[in-house]
């Protein structure tokens, strides 16, 4: 079967209709009798999956005899679909959040429903997803690996709530950046309004959803890493976790969203050099993630500290953002 025959199953059309309904788009106005011909379905049959499809706004009666249906054009009836589905998952969320409203006080702080334990990876990463879908004004994450999704595939799901409005902040562990690939996905959630910043001294993945719900590995063993995980929700240990962020923050440097060439190599320094470097990055990598000989990186880190007067990498670092050199709050 071809793997588009249910293309239209997300928005609540079953295959057997969908076959029927791209019949009709190949020969609209046939009657059933010329549709059961050509399909071999009965015109029964046909009748019931027609009525169906005009339920879901896909097709339409014409008036007169014999009965023909005629097809909505795809685009227009399957955004009718997605905004009816849409609007569906909306209220199931209000919903959600009056069931809340009616749970007894002293339930919601029971302990036993402080902290979830989630096992297998493929709930780790739903539950991840869920948590950034959900988040409606803030979501704090530290990255690092290893990773439940492949790390050269850019985080769909954040790019679309960045571009609802949603306030990211990030912290990105040195280590995550020697991975091929990953300082450009990071640069392109920069570009989107993600705060990004770098840290050599990220201890654990976690992600913050409005400060109220957290996302962390349950083991530190890297061959388990991704295949359980704890929620943890409003107490003072989801404080805590928030508390940590907010130290790890002000200690981290901030990740250019763009690669913002100086104007002369006498003047401005390249922002994601200090960054890369201060972040603990060694030079190989440094070179390779820039794209340029390990000699240039040699010559270019040895003329900037002399500049800066600087005795170490992340010292120069952070005098490189005092100075302006690039934006504090990127």
């Amino acid at each position: 079967m071809n793997t588009d025959d249910n293309a239209l199953a997300a928005v609540g059309v079953d295959a057997e209709d969908e076959r029927i309904y791209r019949d009709l788009l190949r020969r609209p106005r046939a009657t059933l009798p010329e549709l059961a011909a050509h399909t071999g379905r009965t015109t029964v049959a046909l009748r019931r999956a027609c009525s169906r499809l005009e339920a879901l706004g896909l097709v339409s009666r014409m008036a007169g005899r014999p009965v023909r249906w005629v097809p909505t054009r795809p685009d227009v009836a399957v955004a009718a679909l997605i905004s009816r589905r849409e609007e569906g998952l909306a209220q199931a969320r209000l919903a959600a959040l009056a069931l809340l409203a009616e749970t007894p006080r002293t339930e919601n702080q029971s302990p036993e429903e402080l902290v979830e334990v989630v096992q297998g990876q493929a709930a780790v990463v739903q539950r991840f997803t869920q948590l950034q879908q959900t988040a409606t004004e803030e979501l704090l994450v530290l990255d690092r690996p290893p990773y439940a999704q492949d790390p050269a595939q850019q985080n769909v799901a954040e790019m679309e709530r960045l571009a609802h409005g949603l306030l990211v902040r990030g912290i990105y562990d040195a280590s995550a950046l020697e991975i091929p690939g990953k300082l450009r996905l990071a640069q392109e959630s920069a570009a989107a309004g993600e705060q990004a910043r770098v840290s050599p001294e990220v201890p654990m993945k976690l992600a913050i959803a409005d400060r109220k719900t957290a996302i962390l590995p349950l083991s530190t063993d890297a061959s388990a890493y991704a295949d359980s995980a704890v929620i943890v929700h409003s107490s003072t240990l989801l404080d805590a976790l928030v508390t940590l962020f907010e130290v790890l923050w002000r200690s981290a440097l901030p990740l250019p969203a763009t690669s913002a060439a100086a104007s002369s190599p006498a003047e401005l320094p390249d922002p994601e050099l200090f960054t890369l470097l201060a972040a603990g990055l060694k030079d190989e990598s440094v070179a390779r993630q820039l794209g340029v000989s390990l000699r240039t990186v040699h010559r270019r880190v040895s003329e900037l500290m002399d500049r800066l007067g600087a005795r170490t990498r992340f010292q120069a670092g952070l005098l490189a953002a005092r100075r302006g050199w690039w934006g504090a709050d990127s």
